[in-house]
């Protein structure tokens, strides 16, 4: 690694496993000092601090819900104080209820939008208030945006599809102050919520042009990249990561 985030100042939500673990942990890696947010497994945050600072930077911890826009922008407050400011915002956190029409609840979709797409605006809305030329904005998306081929994911994803039109706006707002914000949306990726070995897995691997699930590694290569100083140029853009599920 050539270290090309060093001393930067990053908030991952979400952070403790799965996708969001693996970008914390490469953000460590390339250099950046790293704070991430979790809501009920303080173990697993505590094992990918740990994780993190084997690179020398400090990593810290931060229980929140993302449903909760109060805790949201404590979190970013929290973590401008603890790391001395803010350059790089990834708002990973997010859930999936996966019901038909006629079952959903409808507090399952307040909470969906919350996490998923009240919660990026207020911890964006936070974070640019102390974010410099050069700052990066990233969001965790869903190829599910653009393609949903199975039963009861309308509703992640709508929240998900509601990202890609948030971010083109919000580039045009940020922008002139050198501020990049961009959406990331895997596909299939190998997670202890979705594994590679299941029933579900077996369907989806049907529809995709490469027959395998991602690794988190490879989303957090895709994230490093655009919250390093090669993708300046880049920004209102939704990229996709799913093996060819679009395709």
């Amino acid at each position: 690694m050539n270290h090309q985030l060093e001393n930067k100042r990053v908030l991952v939500t979400g952070g403790s496993r799965g996708i969001g673990a693996a970008i914390v942990k490469r953000l460590a890696q390339e250099g950046a000092h790293v704070a991430l947010t979790y809501v009920s497994k303080p173990d697993q945050a505590n094992a990918t601090a740990k994780a993190a600072q084997a690179f020398g930077v400090k990593a810290i911890t931060i229980k929140a819900d993302s449903a909760d826009a109060n805790a949201v922008v404590s979190v970013v407050e929290r973590t401008v104080d603890e790391l001395g400011g803010i350059d790089i915002l990834v708002n990973n956190a997010g859930i999936a209820v996966i019901a038909p029409i006629d079952a959903y609840r409808l507090e399952d979709l307040d909470r969906t939008l919350a996490v998923n797409l009240r919660a990026v605006f207020v911890a964006t809305q936070a974070a640019v208030k102390h974010m410099k030329t050069g700052g990066r904005i990233i969001t965790i998306g869903s190829c599910n945006a653009e393609r949903v081929p199975f039963e009861g994911g309308a509703v992640y994803a709508m929240s998900k599809a509601a990202l890609v039109g948030l971010v083109k706006g919000l580039a045009h707002d940020l922008g002139p102050r050198g501020i990049t914000i961009n959406n990331v949306q895997p596909g299939p990726i190998n997670t202890d919520l979705n594994p590679e070995d299941s029933d579900f897995a077996d369907m989806l691997r049907k529809q995709m042009a490469m027959p395998r699930y991602g690794t988190t590694d490879e989303v957090a290569a895709m994230v490093a990249y655009l919250a390093g100083a090669e993708a300046g140029f880049v920004t209102g853009a939704s990229l996709t990561i799913d093996g060819g599920f679009t395709a």
